[in-house]
């Protein structure tokens, strides 16, 4: 049975006279040295030298005339092949530098019009834009849509987050446009490096939506600690995430230390729960979504490991971050 790997047709009795070293001889490929040009100028008819072993029969001779043929098309054509594959690894890495300082001058012009008073305004613009995204239908997401859902009541006050990107935008849309996702993505990193906390990589490539997404996808201020948990779990997100999510409150003023000091102080306070005190402005501290974590047995325990330390609080907000920009984005490539 003739295997279907093979090449050329099984050889008579006269081609098996001929020696092994003999063929090995003739058919041995003559590639030329990498380091030296191609002589054989283009459209030439060289010669092609097609004699085999004297001994030979008919059909031995017209093999071996075939595959000298393909060593000369091979011999002539390689020098240009190397200089094809040089030319498309020049062409990635130049692409590759060029999206690199691209991303860089991005974020640039994003990092002069954050500052840590701005800073909470344009995280919580994360969380509305990339806080809609729905797993069962993959809708939703980092999209850029909140620029169309300004008017909406849970987006009261963000009008002022993207009036302040938008000088960024206009600057860097002379040059490359930029999607709000991105923008809005960096942006987010930025607020929270400036303010101390963790620095944050967000890769680049959004696409925007161009319209709003379906209204009642947030999770609402007055939810408890199960319907957090549900809401968020719809999302792709475990208990740990959101509890490192809700730490974002740590800034913007709502009783959780400094407002312009993205840290532990969240955790800490939850803790302490200083609400439970009668009057005082201690029962205006944080939102009834942030008080209800500290009364769930599962939420605990991780505001308990926040609250001890703020280094893995720092790691698992940057890695709950990442993935929350990244939900439901579509990418360029």
């Amino acid at each position: 049975m003739t295997s279907t790997f093979s090449y050329l047709p099984p050889c008579n009795a006269a081609a098996a006279a001929v020696s092994s070293s003999s063929l090995r001889h003739y058919l041995k490929p003559k590639v030329p040295a990498l380091s030296s040009p191609s002589t054989v100028p283009f459209r030439s008819k060289t010669a092609i030298n097609c004699s085999p072993p004297a001994h030979a029969d008919a059909s031995v001779q017209t093999d071996f005339c075939f595959l000298k043929k393909r060593e000369f098309v091979f011999s002539a054509a390689l020098p240009f092949l190397l200089i094809l594959h040089e030319s498309v690894e020049g062409f990635r890495a130049e692409a590759a530098e060029l999206d690199r300082s691209e991303d860089e001058r991005i974020r640039e012009e994003v990092r002069k019009v954050v500052t840590k008073v701005r800073a909470p305004g344009l995280l919580r613009l994360v969380f509305h834009d990339a806080g809609t995204f729905e797993m069962n239908d993959n809708s939703g997401g980092m999209n850029g849509s909140i620029i169309h859902e300004l008017n909406r009541p849970e987006n009261k006050g963000l009008k002022k987050s993207v009036k302040i990107l938008e000088e960024a935008k206009s600057k860097l849309d002379l040059i490359r446009p930029v999607s709000w996702a991105d923008l809005i993505a960096v942006a987010g990193a930025e607020a929270v490096s400036i303010c101390g906390g963790p620095i944050i990589a967000v890769e680049l490539g959004r696409l925007d939506l161009g319209k709003p997404d379906p209204e009642g996808k947030l999770p609402e201020e007055s939810l408890d600690a199960v319907g957090l948990k549900q809401i968020f779990s719809k999302k792709g997100f475990a208990t740990r995430e959101l509890v490192a999510l809700s730490g974002a409150h740590t800034i913007g003023g709502k009783g959780f230390g400094s407002p312009v000091v993205f840290d532990n102080a969240y955790f800490k306070i939850l803790l302490e729960k200083p609400w439970s005190s009668k009057g005082g402005m201690s029962s205006m501290i944080g939102l009834p979504s942030d008080r209800a974590l500290a009364d769930d047995d599962e939420c605990l325990r991780w505001i308990k490991e926040y609250a001890n330390n703020q280094n893995v609080f720092f790691e698992d907000f940057q890695n709950a971050y990442i993935k929350l920009v990244n939900s439901g984005a579509k990418w360029k490539r």
